[in-house]
C-alpha cells in the first residue's frame, strides 16, 4: 500500500509542476508587440517593450527555480532522503515535539539556501536591471535573518502546540487545533501591521496636508470611520508602489507605500484608497477571514483521519512512526483539494475586486482610479495580456484591461 501511496504522491508533485509549466508556456505565447489601445496614453513603444521583457526575463527564472525545486524533492523522494533526515536526527533527540522541530528547521533551512542564488538573481539582478531594487546586501541578510526567527517562533510554537493537542486527544484534536488556529488568524489580522510589519518597514502616521484632508473628506462621505492613515517605508526595498487595508474594528488601518505617494496624484490616491475602503465596506475583509477558517477546519478535519495511518510515514521509506514525514505526505495528497479550492477563492477575489472597483466608481472616481492603476502598471511594468487561463489558475485580481472596462461599464450605467 505504502508503494501506491508513494507513486500517487510522485504523480501530483508531477503534474502540479508540468501543469504551472504549461500555464507558463500559454502565458508567454500570449504576450503581443501590440499594446493595447486603452494603454497608448499611458505606454510609449520602448516602455511596452521594457515590460514585455521584465516578464520574459522574470518567467525565465521562475521555471528555473520550479524546476529546481522539482528535481529536488524528486530526488528525496527516490532517495528516501526525508526518512534518512529523520533517522539522521533520531541520533540527537526522540522526543516527539522537539524531532518535528529539528526536522522542518533542516528542511526549511537547508531548502532556502539551495534556493538562495536564485533570490539573489533575481533580486539583484533582475529587478536592479529595471530599476526596481533598493535592497542592499546588508538588507537581504537582515531579513533573512528575521524571517527565521520569525518562522521559528511563529511555526515552531503552532507546530509544538499541533503535536501535544494531537498527542493528548487523538483523532479529537482537529477541533481544538482549528480553534487555536482561529484564534492565531483573527490576532494576526488586527494586530499584523502593529506588530510584524515594524520588524521590517518603518511605519509613521500621514502628515497633515492635502493628501490627508482629501481622504478624511472621502472616508466621511463613504461612512467609513478612519483614524488610522499610516506611510511605510517601501522604497528602501523596491520603488514598486502598493497601498492596502488591514485590521478590523477598531485595529482598522489603511496603509500606503510612500513609493504610491510619490507616483500618484492626490485624486488617484483617494480613488485606490475607495477600492480599498470598498472592500472593508462590502464586508470582504470578513468573508475572507471566514472562508480562511472553514478552509483551516476542513484540512484539519481531514486531517484528522488519516494522520495515524503508518501508510503515510511508510511512503516515504520510514519505518517507525514520525508525524513530521506524516505532515509532509498529508500535504502532497491534500494539494489537488487546495488547487481547486484556490480556484474556487481567486475567482471570488477577482469578483470582490469589481466589486471594490464599482464602490470608488460610484463615488465619481472612476476617471482618476484608471488613471491611477495604468500608472502602477507602468511602473511596475505589469503584464497587460496574461492569457486567460493563467489568470484563471494564478490571478487573485482580474487583468487590469479587465478591470478598466468593468469600470467604465459601470460609469455608463
Amino acid at each position: 500500500m505504502e508503494y501506491t501511496v508513494f507513486y500517487i504522491i510522485v504523480g501530483i508533485v508531477a503534474f502540479d509542476f508540468f501543469l504551472e509549466q504549461f500555464l507558463s508556456l500559454l502565458n508567454r505565447k500570449h504576450l503581443s508587440p501590440n499594446i493595447p489601445d486603452v494603454f497608448t496614453d499611458t505606454f510609449d513603444a520602448p516602455t511596452y517593450k521594457k515590460s514585455q521583457d521584465y516578464y520574459r526575463e522574470n518567467d525565465k527564472m521562475n521555471t528555473l527555480t520550479a524546476a529546481f525545486s522539482f528535481v529536488l524533492i524528486m530526488f528525496m523522494l527516490f532517495v528516501n532522503g526525508f526518512a534518512y533526515a529523520d533517522e539522521l536526527l533520531r541520533s540527537y533527540t526522540t522526543n516527539p515535539i522537539a524531532l518535528a522541530l529539528l526536522f522542518f528547521a533542516a528542511i526549511f533551512i537547508v531548502s532556502d539556501i539551495l534556493s538562495m542564488p536564485f533570490q539573489i538573481y533575481d533580486t539583484f539582478v533582475i529587478e536592479e536591471k529595471y530599476g526596481f531594487n533598493k535592497m542592499t546586501p546588508k538588507l537581504f541578510i537582515f531579513d533573512k535573518l528575521k524571517s527565521y526567527l520569525l518562522s521559528a517562533i511563529i511555526g515552531g510554537g503552532l507546530l509544538a502546540l499541533f503535536i501535544v493537542l494531537y498527542n493528548w486527544l487523538g483523532k479529537d484534536f482537529w477541533l481544538y487545533m482549528w480553534l487555536v488556529f482561529a484564534v492565531f488568524i483573527l490576532f494576526m489580522t488586527m494586530f499584523y501591521s502593529n506588530i510584524i510589519v515594524p520588524l521590517f518597514n518603518k511605519q509613521k502616521p500621514l502628515e497633515d496636508g492635502e493628501l490627508k484632508s482629501a481622504i478624511q473628506a472621502f472616508a466621511g462621505k463613504a461612512g467609513f470611520d478612519l483614524e488610522n492613515i499610516y506611510v511605510i517605508d517601501g522604497s528602501k526595498r523596491s520603488t514598486k508602489a502598493n497601498a492596502y487595508f488591514t485590521g478590523l474594528g477598531a485595529k482598522k488601518r489603511i496603509v500606503l507605500y510612500d513609493t504610491l505617494i510619490n507616483q500618484l496624484s492626490v485624486d488617484e490616491i483617494v480613488a485606490v484608497l475607495a477600492h480599498e475602503i470598498g472592500h472593508y465596506k462590502k464586508k470582504h475583509t470578513w468573508m475572507g477571514v471566514v472562508i480562511s477558517l472553514v478552509q483551516t477546519g476542513a484540512m484539519l478535519f481531514l486531517l484528522s483521519l488519516v494522520l495515524d495511518l503508518p501508510v503515510l510515514y511508510m511512503a516515504l521509506g520510514a519505518a517507525q512512526p514520525a508525524i513530521h514525514l506524516s505532515l509532509i505526505v498529508f500535504g502532497i495528497l491534500f494539494s489537488p483539494i487546495s488547487t481547486i479550492i484556490g480556484l474556487v477563492t481567486n475567482n471570488w477575489s477577482r469578483r470582490n475586486e469589481f466589486q471594490a472597483d464599482a464602490f470608488a466608481a460610484s463615488f465619481q472616481l472612476g476617471d482618476h482610479l484608471i488613471s491611477g492603476l495604468k500608472k502602477l502598471s507602468k511602473n511596475n511594468l505589469s503584464n497587460l495580456n496574461p492569457h486567460p487561463w493563467y489568470v484563471f489558475f494564478n490571478y487573485s485580481h482580474p487583468p487590469l484591461l479587465t478591470r478598466i472596462n468593468a469600470i467604465k461599464a459601470f460609469k455608463s450605467n
